[in-house]
């Protein structure tokens, strides 16, 4: 019998992304595996169920929990459908490993063997199956427009028949790879554009895009590759000079997150205090507590005469191309243990060992043991 890979509807609300597409559907299909769908569980990404040849539709969610094999999923199912799953069966998609002890011991329970792609080890064989990147690469893009649309100023330098109208000053904290693509979203589009990062080594990709680096003086560069700690002396030196760029700017992209901790505050009130009026602040990062201080998640909040906007589902804001990246993560991640419409999971393969969250009842990641305390 060849295995059931299962697509259920995403029930958190808000999110839109689906983990397979038709293209990546027919890819599962030619490994000799059968995938079994939730009815209109592709119409929040504008897939009807038609556009799935060759797709079995399972008679609800509870029928589909049931008959997986592999769920493949975006956001993690809820309790009651983790329960429903067959012991034994493969969970794969971004299961937030860090947020909630009571999910990882339920699948512990049900001795699901689940695989969190936030795991995912940083090697260069990994870098096709990195939903965190394809996804912050959609997120980035997704900021620059929110800020576009709510800023009061062109982005581009106009010229008409009294005069001309300058382009408006971009500043992006982050240059990993939400902010990189911002930082290229908001340049073309025709902003002067600044950017920041902790790490001096990311100028070069800052400038390589047309971007000036905000230098602050400090290096945070440290030993491994790792960023060092701070004196309190660098510390005050560098909010100063990055808060001379924030008053400077008329939309300011923040984009510093940390999988599985609260994101850095990097702007505070009395930077957002400094800020031109009618300037717009996009919080990236609101959904972990945000980089802004005042930050509401899913909301927009005027502080002073400064919008300051939380979005939250960023990458469902663009579901189509969204869902199309995220699937081939996922393909990329689960095809090579695929064998003649069987899995055949490989614990010698390093990617898969460590992205590993639960297996035969056991908590498998010991970053994870430690920070949940199990």
């Amino acid at each position: 019998m060849p295995i059931k890979i299962g697509i259920p509807a995403e029930t958190v609300p808000g999110e839109r992304r689906l983990p397979v597409v038709p293209e990546v559907v027919r890819k599962y299909q030619d490994l000799g595996a059968q995938v079994l769908m939730q009815p209109g569980a592709g119409l929040p990404a504008h897939f009807r169920d038609d556009a799935f040849a060759g797709v079995a539709f399972a008679a609800d969610a509870a029928a589909l929990y049931a008959e997986a094999d592999v769920l493949l999923c975006v956001q993690p199912p809820a309790p009651e459908y983790l329960a429903a799953l067959k012991p034994g069966s493969v969970l794969l998609g971004m299961l937030q490993p860090w947020a909630d002890a009571e999910r990882v011991k339920l699948l512990q329970e049900k001795r699901i063997t689940a695989f969190a792609l936030e795991l995912l080890p940083r090697i260069t064989r990994s870098q096709s199956m990195d939903a965190l990147s394809s996804q912050a690469a959609v997120a980035g893009y997704e900021c620059a427009l929110i800020a576009a649309d709510h800023s009061p100023k062109f982005f581009p330098m106009l010229t008409y028949a009294a005069g001309t109208i300058r382009p408006a000053k971009v500043l992006v904290i982050g240059a990993g790879v939400a902010g990189l693509q911002a930082i290229a979203t908001a340049r073309r589009i025709g902003a002067m554009v600044e950017a920041y990062d902790v790490r001096p080594e990311t100028r070069e990709q800052v400038e390589s895009l047309g971007a000036r680096f905000v230098d602050t003086g400090v290096s945070a560069a440290g030993s491994g590759g790792y960023a060092r700690e701070l004196t309190d002396e660098e510390k005050a030196q560098q909010a100063e000079r990055l808060a001379k760029a924030v008053a400077q700017c008329d939309a300011l992209i923040t984009t510093a997150a940390i999988p599985g901790k609260k994101a850095p505050r990097i702007v505070t009130a009395d930077m957002i205090a400094r800020m031109k009026p009618g300037a717009v602040v996009v919080d990236m990062a609101a959904e972990s507590g945000g980089n802004v201080e005042g930050t509401v998640p899913g909301e927009k909040m005027w502080i002073n005469d400064v919008l300051v906007i939380g979005p939250t589902h960023i990458a469902s804001r663009m579901p189509v191309h969204a869902s199309e990246m995220y699937a081939r993560n996922l393909f990329n991640f689960i095809s090579p243990f695929i064998q003649d419409g069987a899995l055949a999971l490989d614990w010698e393969d390093e990617v898969m060992a460590g992205c590993c969250l639960t297996h035969a009842g056991e908590l498998r990641h010991a970053g994870v043991r430690q920070v949940l305390g199990l």
